[in-house]
């Protein structure tokens, strides 16, 4: 049965309208490939290649699998930066996007393997809401949280070119120290399979009081 996933900060790059900047007003954000800006950016997002799935599921409703909930996904680059917030990719929005759940409460996307930057651990962020139509309010989200990459598939993927300095930032981070993850991140850590060859498979059940 699946535990709740706890509640975290949803910045300081959310790109919802909270802090700034707000993907969740634009037409075409409802999409499952995000390694490519769309509407006006250009720009497409290299590095290893990365399924996320993710199954939600209502807990206020006996469990069952949250059909039609709208579920947007976002997270930094190989060199740890965000779009639509870091400098030079301002007018870019790739490697955020919205995907509505399926009637078995799952959504994909794909992605890249995001980098680890200097303060915190790797990490996925992700908003839950009731439906597609009430995206374009952060307020009705009925959960904002954060997946935690576990280490071993992260020391795999940083000993690839192009992540180099993920490697050095890392060093200095544990789930213990982090920010976000110190109170436990049991409920945050997604199964993973694949390879930095062939890319990975993220898969976690998000379970929310709906």
């Amino acid at each position: 049965m699946a535990s709740e996933i706890p509640d975290e900060t949803a910045g300081p790059y959310p790109g919802d309208g909270s802090n700034g900047p707000d993907v969740l007003e634009e037409s075409g954000v409802v999409r499952s490939d995000i390694r490519s800006s769309f509407g006006t950016g250009s720009a497409t997002a290299e590095g290893i290649p990365m399924t996320l799935e993710m199954t939600i599921v209502n807990m206020a409703d006996s469990y069952k699998p949250w059909a039609g909930a709208a579920v947007y996904v976002w997270h930094c680059d190989r060199d740890g930066q965000y779009s639509m917030y870091s400098e030079g990719i301002e007018d870019e929005n790739y490697l955020r996007g919205v995907q509505i759940a399926d009637s078995s409460g799952k959504v994909t996307f794909t992605s890249i393997f995001p980098a680890c930057y200097t303060g915190r651990w790797p990490h996925i962020h992700f908003e839950v809401f009731p439906d597609e139509a009430s995206i374009t309010d952060q307020s009705n989200a009925a959960s904002i949280s954060q997946i935690a990459i576990p280490q071993a598939t992260c020391d795999e993927a940083y000993a690839t070119a192009g992540y180099e300095s993920s490697v050095t930032n890392m060093a200095s981070l544990s789930l213990d120290t982090d920010n976000v993850f110190s109170d436990g991140a049991k409920a945050q850590t997604p199964t993973i399979s694949g390879n930095a060859t062939s890319g990975y498979s993220c898969n976690i059940t998000v379970g929310i009081q709906g």
